[in-house]
């Protein structure tokens, strides 16, 4: 897994929010769809859609069909996401890493369950905003805080959303 490349998704949906922008594109791969997917589920994100570099039409993006993927276009997939917006303010204010390439941070069950009641564990800030998420990287594959205190599982803090 690259935290290189999730950085760089975490920074564009940043300013993509700041822009006010309807849909943007992110490369296409199975970790940063794994939270594509989450962020879609937490209420951030309106749709996730896979695609090729010309964006799908906006009046039918839930029935989009995309082209089959093959050896010839398999680097020019994209993932296209619809941005949400609420009373005219970006939903996803903010979306930072917590791990970084070059330190790794581990949390057990005990240090989210410290988190998600808003207490600092370590070096990391609790979650004190409403709505706000953190992403967990486990071996179940990639849940939020709170998901991972239920089902009891530790693992590596990916980013946090707000």
């Amino acid at each position: 897994m690259s935290l290189v490349h999730l950085s760089h998704v975490c920074s564009h949906l940043s300013n993509t929010s700041k822009a006010r922008l309807g849909l943007t594109s992110v490369p296409s791969t199975n970790m940063i769809l794994t939270i594509s997917l989450a962020l879609q589920q937490a209420g951030f994100l309106s749709s996730v859609t896979r695609g090729g570099l010309t964006p799908p039409p906006l009046d039918d993006l839930s029935s989009y069909i995309p082209e089959p993927v093959t050896q010839e276009n398999i680097s020019t997939r994209r993932l296209w996401l619809g941005m949400k917006y609420w009373d005219n303010e970006p939903v996803l204010n903010k979306m930072s890493m917590v791990s970084k390439p070059t330190k790794r941070v581990w949390m057990d069950v005990e240090g989210l369950g410290k988190l998600i009641r808003g207490r600092d564990a370590g070096f990391v800030a609790g979650l004190r905003k409403p709505g706000e998420c953190l992403f967990v990287s486990t071996d179940r594959g990639i849940m939020e805080s709170r998901e991972c205190v239920e089902r009891k599982v530790g693992g590596m803090l990916l980013c946090r959303a707000v």
